[in-house]
């Protein structure tokens, strides 16, 4: 659950493509919210024998490059629920790389710009 994504996460950051970074930011965003969720839902979880399992077959859809699940979740689900809302428009807008790199948008979040501390 965390050393294959780690694994593959730096490995990702790395390559050119823009394709594998959209599986594992889905990834982590969706692994984050189930632990999250897991926190709060553990008093009924107790009571379901089979709660590890199923968290660890759902898991491993997320993580296996033959299913890429975090990517299917993410455009299926999460994806018309940010946009449903309008919270992609002010991303779109304030990261547009007039060169096409998607990868920049890493340095710009870090990089403080001029006057901002």
């Amino acid at each position: 659950m965390l050393l294959y994504p780690l694994y593959a996460s730096i490995m990702a950051l790395e390559s050119p493509s823009n394709v594998d970074d959209e599986q594992w930011l889905t990834y982590w965003m969706l692994y984050s919210f189930l632990n999250l969720m897991e926190i709060f839902l553990q008093p009924i979880l107790e009571w379901i024998p089979i709660e590890y399992d199923l968290k660890l077959a759902f898991v491993a859809w997320l993580v296996l490059p033959q299913f890429r699940g975090a990517a299917f979740m993410y455009e299926r689900f999460v994806r018309e629920k940010i946009k449903k809302y309008g919270l992609l428009d002010h991303v779109h807008h304030q990261h547009k790389d007039p060169h096409g790199k998607g990868k920049n948008k890493v340095v710009d979040f870090v990089t403080p710009k001029k006057g901002e501390h």
